[in-house]
């Protein structure tokens, strides 16, 4: 009885990982969309948090649109504990958690950037972004 309740204490885990694995998977299929302040579809572009609550709905996740609703809405957890889908935010300028990304693994992620770029993989040991790196939270 104990083997049974313990599989399905973990299928809901299991379902949420395979749910941040499948947004990621959607993050990858945009990249060199193009950036657009307050995009969220592949045929208008994206800007960092349209491309999280795209990849993520595609996965069958509902997440707020704006990046510190989407920080509200996940748990923290450690940067060293990051799995395929959890979320990085950063520090730019003067602004706290204002950017936010899809961790893919092995020390990547992907975002969509600034204004005149394109969704793009990067390194979180870039020394730009390791810099700027402010939490990491889990859906």
């Amino acid at each position: 009885m104990s083997l049974a309740l313990a599989a399905c204490a973990s299928a809901p885990v299991a379902r949420v990982d395979a749910r941040g694995a499948a947004a990621a998977d959607q993050a990858l299929k945009m990249v060199g969309k193009p950036y657009r302040y307050g995009g969220s579809t592949p045929a208008k572009g994206f800007d960092c948090s349209g491309l999280v609550q795209y990849s993520f709905r595609q996965a069958g996740v509902a997440l707020p649109r704006d990046t510190e609703q989407q920080r509200r809405a996940t748990a923290g957890i450690r940067v060293s504990s990051l799995r395929r889908g959890d979320l990085v935010f950063f520090n730019e300028g003067w602004r706290r958690n204002s950017h936010v990304g899809i961790y893919l693994g092995s020390g990547k992620f992907v975002h969509a950037p600034s204004s005149g770029g394109h969704v793009r993989t990067e390194s979180l040991d870039s020394p730009y972004w390791k810099k700027h790196l402010s939490e990491a939270r889990r859906v």
